[in-house]
């Protein structure tokens, strides 16, 4: 549900403008707003799992999800409809730290514990294209409330299914939550996803970019300070600062800046230049979705006992760099055979191979005082990668279709929209190489089945 609501209403945004009579600058809302709220509290929300019990806060999540997206579907105009898209956003942050919590408490052993991971990997990554085709679906033959509405039917199964199958961990009285820390966090985090997802359509340069990213550095500072001198810690810095772990969340930042910026270009490729309706467009994605699953719950499940997280972490990005690789000689007369098909396949089997591994490595060794708060820095190092992928590679195309069109008048539009494409698919592929060194060089962890 979490990650399915992050694209399945990026379908069904044109009709929800129409019928809530919606601005342009303020339809952006409906998936900002989940965006910021879900980064703002995913460290709050980790830190609730170990004060109550990932189990009790589980099912919290699930209560408020539900309720806000009756909420949401019911909404009589496009203010009741951010608001509630906040709340589901606050409560996905609450779902996706309580799921990691219980992975890590209830999977001890390594060798299960990858397993578990891979599932869960491929969960999201599943989520993430069956959204872009549920929401074509359900708002063309239902309408877009009903992208809303099947949450509170999806909530049913983990509601009733979570007391028969999940432990009751108890909660542990010695987690205290800081509130003023988790104020800090939760405002400077928005800030900087907000600073981040607007510098494409703002610029750089404009004072409400600069603004909320100088807020977010702030903020940001100020609560690392406290993490430092606060006994209380919301964080406790040993979560990050452990070499692995720390490497490893640098790897989770990369491979969601990776397949974000991959989607997102290859979305508009297919709609703006190709002409694809929403729903073939989720089609089309459906190799991605495919591979990836393979490749975590798969191929990665069974390579992480034998072979360095080193080495399958770095590989995984340099395959993904390689999955970018294709998109570079798009034009606007492209067709989906061959290149967009093995860019799809390529780009997402290195995701589901990176992503377990990453993320196995970023929770290995956690504290039991510490598995909530490891579990939301796991999260919001994902959604900032994906931020990070969304408006970096969305400036960088921008840009260089206005300098294209305004070096070669003769160019048509999409001749200058998909030649910024190939721009940002360089620079991608630039980035994910240059991340790969370090990441090799400073892992040095054993492959899952040898830790003890």
């Amino acid at each position: 549900m979490a990650i399915m609501d992050t694209t399945v209403m990026f379908v069904a945004l044109p009709s929800i403008q129409r019928q809530l009579g919606m601005s342009v600058t303020a339809r952006q809302w409906v998936l900002t707003a989940y965006a910021l709220t879900m980064a703002g509290f995913l460290l709050l929300a980790g830190r609730m799992a170990d004060r109550f019990g990932a189990r009790r806060t589980l099912l919290v999540g699930v209560i408020g999800f539900a309720c806000a997206s009756a909420i949401a579907g019911a909404a009589v105009d496009g203010g009741m409809l951010i608001a509630a898209r906040a709340l589901q956003g606050g409560c996905a942050a609450i779902l996706v730290s309580s799921t990691k919590s219980l992975l890590i408490t209830v999977y001890v052993d390594e060798r299960e514990r990858a397993k578990a991971m891979g599932v869960f990997t491929a969960t999201l990554i599943s989520g993430f294209a069956v959204g872009l085709i549920l929401g074509g679906v359900i708002t063309t033959e239902l309408g877009w409330r009903w992208c809303m509405y099947i949450n509170v039917f999806i909530s049913l199964v983990p509601m009733m299914g979570a007391r028969r199958v999940l432990p009751d961990l108890p909660g542990r009285r010695d987690v205290h939550i800081d509130v003023i820390s988790a104020v800090l966090a939760s405002v400077g985090m928005a800030a900087l996803i907000y600073g981040l997802a607007e510098a494409a359509s703002f610029g750089w340069g404009d004072v409400r970019i600069v603004g909320s990213l100088a807020a977010a550095v702030v903020l940001l500072g100020m609560f690392i300070a406290r993490q430092v001198g606060t006994a209380s810690r919301l964080l406790p810095l040993r979560v990050i600062l452990e070499r692995n772990r720390g490497w490893a969340i640098i790897g989770l930042i990369v491979n969601g800046l990776s397949t974000f910026g991959f989607m997102l270009i290859l979305t508009y490729q297919l709609q703006s230049i190709m002409h694809y309706s929403a729903l073939r467009t989720g089609l089309a994605l459906i190799p991605f979705a495919i591979s990836a699953v393979v490749g975590s719950a798969v191929i990665a499940p069974k390579l992480m006992p034998r072979i360095s997280p080193r080495w399958l972490i770095s590989a995984g990005v340099v395959i993904e760099a390689a999955g970018l690789v294709p998109l570079i000689w798009l034009t606007p007369h492209s067709h989906y055979v061959p290149l967009i098909l093995v860019a799809t396949v390529i780009e997402g089997a290195s995701t589901g191979l990176a992503g377990p591994t990453t993320l196995n490595t970023a929770l290995r060794g956690v504290l039991p005082s510490d598995v909530g708060a490891g579990g939301a820095v796991t999260s919001t190092a994902s959604q900032l990668g994906t931020s990070i992928g969304g408006a970096l590679l969305n400036t960088i195309a921008a840009s260089a279709t206005a300098s294209y069109l305004t070096t070669h008048t003769s160019a048509s539009l999409a001749q200058g929209t998909v030649h910024g494409f190939t721009i940002a698919m360089i620079w991608g592929t630039v980035i994910l190489l240059i991340s790969a060194l370090p990441i090799a060089t400073f892992i040095n962890a054993r492959p899952a089945a040898r830790s003890t």
